[in-house]
């Protein structure tokens, strides 16, 4: 080919291509708008436009690798061309069964209050009288919580195990071989050695939270690489599992002829739950639309480090900068656990009827008006909150501080807490009114500790979401931790509350 020619470097429209290029790497357009060859002269439309084909693969702002087809598998290439969805919601609803299995071992050994206090430590079951049976809640609240809220928090900066399937795999391993202990100690006679079988209770209950603690962060870590609405899937998780457990529990009682039998079933109960998460969790490389969220994850990941790599920066995680832009949410995250733990179970159990002719029954009172109550519309805020995503999460933190104003409100009503005597006078006495306190707390509740969870790997780049999550959950257990250490302080204060406000 002849003719005149002119150099135009790279700096040109994205769709412009050009069919020549010289040694150096720089695009051959002609100079004129004509091209001579030893047969023909071809007029061509410009002088100095280059061809142009349309669309330009070049154009996309692809890195070379990918304009080559390196490293680009063909099940990658046909995810990005034909983007899935999520098909009969499967990925939502094992995010949901993760959020169960999260709470499942909290939930398993306070709702089996009866089994340890009312049986295996009793005095009838022993034959002594021990203060295992009085403590034994205090006990196992510190026991389950301080590991895990330790271990959440170091999970965040230390990998232990490795990275998130290693984690999520040991920490449900681990579960599980503790519930076959806890079944295997619900099956063995233990009247002789009551003070063993605390102890032993409580060491499983440490190793039983640690491996909890690990696997709850690693889920938020997991979880934040997908849309928002699956973060609040794991939320809605986590509150059926209190209903679910209160469920287990009442049926296991139910169809058990005895209390030894009725925790064997309720225990295994938890362990299908744990083998569920287990085998669903190697389900998601399985399924198409969670390797397409997990590849705009990595592609996200590879851009930033190549844009990192280009200025000069190294790869290491910036915690601190993570931390201070999605503190918002994990404060509102942390407050909402902490108002919700100061009032349930303690306080809200402890609330008894005002009226002795109401709908439900003294026996039941608790039961419905605190457990079930609180469970269902917990369950239904968090369902509302995969609907609706209102307020922003700018404003996020106004209904969030407003929710304080429930610790009054609940002091107010019928609180008695056993061994104490109530001086401060009870102004909220109908029971309709304590009811209607109570729908709205389970409900925020809900509903906003989904909201400050969706938001929160939200508040970061797209590589540091999944830091963003984990510290989402350690700003949760946190909150629960907190939550629970101030429900101490309840019982004190409608004893000498009303003596200090008398004395000033």
């Amino acid at each position: 080919m002849a003719g005149s020619y002119t150099k135009k470097e790279f700096s040109v429209g994205p769709e412009e291509q050009t069919l020549l290029k010289d040694s150096n790497g720089t695009r051959i357009v002609p100079a004129k708008g004509y091209i001579k060859t030893s047969y023909n002269t071809f007029k061509i439309p410009t002088g100095t436009e280059p061809v142009r084909l349309s669309p330009g693969w070049e154009g996309t702002g692809r890195p070379d690798d990918e304009l080559n087809f390196k490293g680009v598998t063909m099940d990658q290439a046909e995810l990005e061309l034909n983007p899935p969805k999520d098909r009969l919601n499967i990925i939502f609803c094992i995010m949901i069964l993760h959020g169960i299995g999260i709470l499942m071992p909290w939930n398993m050994f306070i709702t089996a209050k009866n089994y340890f206090v009312n049986y295996k430590l009793s005095k009838e079951y022993t034959g002594i009288e021990t203060n295992y049976a009085t403590n034994f809640l205090s006990y196992l609240a510190f026991a389950a919580q301080i590991p895990n809220i330790l271990f959440n928090w170091l999970n965040v900066f230390i990998q232990f195990g490795g990275n998130l399937t290693t984690r999520i795999v040991w920490g449900i391993f681990i579960q599980v071989l503790i519930f076959v202990c806890t079944v295997i100690l619900a099956m063995t006679d233990s009247s002789d050695w009551p003070g063993a079988f605390f102890w032993i209770t409580m060491i499983s209950v440490i190793i039983l939270n640690t491996a909890n603690g690990i696997y709850q962060n690693s889920v938020f870590g997991m979880v934040a690489k997908l849309p928002t609405k699956y973060t609040g899937a794991v939320i809605l998780g986590t509150n059926i599992s209190g209903t679910f457990t209160a469920i287990i529990n009442f049926l296991a009682q139910y169809m058990a002829p005895n209390a030894r039998t009725a925790a064997i079933y309720y225990f295994i109960t938890a362990l299908f739950i744990l083998l569920a998460c287990f085998d669903t969790y190697f389900a998601l490389p399985i399924n198409r639309f969670y390797r397409y969220c997990e590849l705009l994850h990595q592609k996200g990941i590879n851009k930033r480090q190549l844009e990192n790599s280009t200025r000069g920066k190294h790869d290491t995680l910036p915690y601190w900068k993570i931390f201070k832009q999605c503190f918002p949410q994990c404060f509102n995250t942390f407050f909402i656990f902490f108002v919700t733990l100061s009032l349930f179970p303690s306080v809200h159990s402890d609330i008894i009827s005002s009226d002795p002719n109401f709908i439900v029954p003294p026996d039941y009172y608790s039961t419905v008006m605190c457990f079930l109550t609180f469970n269902i519309t917990a369950l239904i805020g968090s369902s509302i909150a995969s609907l609706v995503q209102w307020p922003s999460k700018r404003y996020l933190i106004i209904p969030v501080a407003l929710r304080i104003l429930y610790i009054p409100l609940f002091l107010l009503c019928n609180y008695k807490p056993k061994g104490i005597l109530r001086t401060l006078p009870v102004y909220i006495n109908n029971d309709w009114i304590y009811f209607l306190i109570a729908i709205t707390m389970g409900i925020s509740s809900g509903y906003f500790s989904s909201l400050s969870m969706m938001y929160c790997p939200r508040m970061v780049d797209s590589q540091y979401m999944a830091t963003a999550g984990m510290f989402g959950a350690a700003s949760l257990i946190t909150g629960i931790f907190t939550g629970i250490l101030f429900s101490m302080v309840m019982p004190i204060l409608v004893f000498h509350i009303h003596e200090l406000i008398r004395s000033r």
